[in-house]
């Protein structure tokens, strides 16, 4: 299944004073997923635009923290 984010397990040592995270999680953009700017792609309004910091719809990230619900839309 397609998702923008991604995880991998660390080396976990006996010696780590901390406690281990068993997983770790980050996000990646759209753009890397998009090789070239295809014609035509749907835009954001103006103001819309200036909200989500990108004028095409696709390349819009919310970079939302995974351990937290996503509003699934623009930022407010």
């Amino acid at each position: 299944m397609f998702t923008h984010y991604k995880s991998y397990c660390p080396v976990v040592s006996p010696f780590d004073p901390c406690k281990p995270i068993p997983e770790k999680v980050y996000s990646t953009p759209p753009n890397l997923y998009i090789g070239f700017q295809p014609p035509n792609l749907p835009q954001f309004t103006p103001l819309e635009a200036l909200k989500a910091g990108t004028l095409w719809k696709p390349f819009y990230d919310p970079y939302f923290n995974p351990f937290e619900k996503a509003n699934g839309g623009l930022p407010r």
